[in-house]
């Protein structure tokens, strides 16, 4: 059965890679035990050199198809270059639709999401240099069961709309 699940995540995660334009920054991390704990909290840095354009954040979740909940909740911290303080947001990350159908995609008993952050508007780094997201499952259970890996994707999104100079 282990060696099924990790034949399946690789010719996903090539299938998965052939799909999606390539991100700016994308890791994800495997969850100790395909179950997470509350302490257990990914983080991620990734370094942002060009602040003219716009990025979108991307959760990006591994699961089986045994997964007991339609959804999962999150805190995600977030650091800007130069703070020591992390902001903390809570989040509501949909998995499944009301029929019960997994959103995402599938393959045997494997299912991947990548579900946005940023809602539907892309967002700006107003600065240069290393940001920091950290993950926290905040769901009622604990340890959440059936979760293989969570990550994050940043893609650029284009250029920002500067308001033009009044005549």
């Amino acid at each position: 059965m282990h060696r099924y699940v990790i034949i399946v995540l690789l010719l996903s995660t090539v299938f998965f890679a052939g799909c999606a334009p390539s991100p700016y920054f994308q890791r994800e991390e495997p969850v100790p035990q395909n179950a997470w704990q509350y302490q257990y909290q990914p983080t991620f840095k990734f370094e942002v050199s060009d602040t003219t354009v716009l990025y979108n954040l991307y959760f990006l979740i591994r699961h089986t198809d045994v997964y007991p909940y339609s959804n999962i909740w999150l805190w995600v911290y977030s650091k800007t270059p130069g703070d020591t303080a992390f902001n903390k947001t809570r989040l509501e990350i949909p998995l499944a639709e009301p029929s019960g159908k997994w959103l995402g995609r599938g393959m045997g008993e494997i299912w991947e999401q990548r579900m946005p952050i940023t809602g539907t508007n892309s967002m700006s780094f107003h600065k240069k240099g290393k940001y920091e997201i950290r993950f926290e499952q905040n769901m009622r259970v604990n340890p959440l069961p059936e979760v293989l890996h969570v990550g994050l994707r940043v893609e650029k999104a284009g250029g920002r709309n500067f308001d033009k100079p009044r005549k």
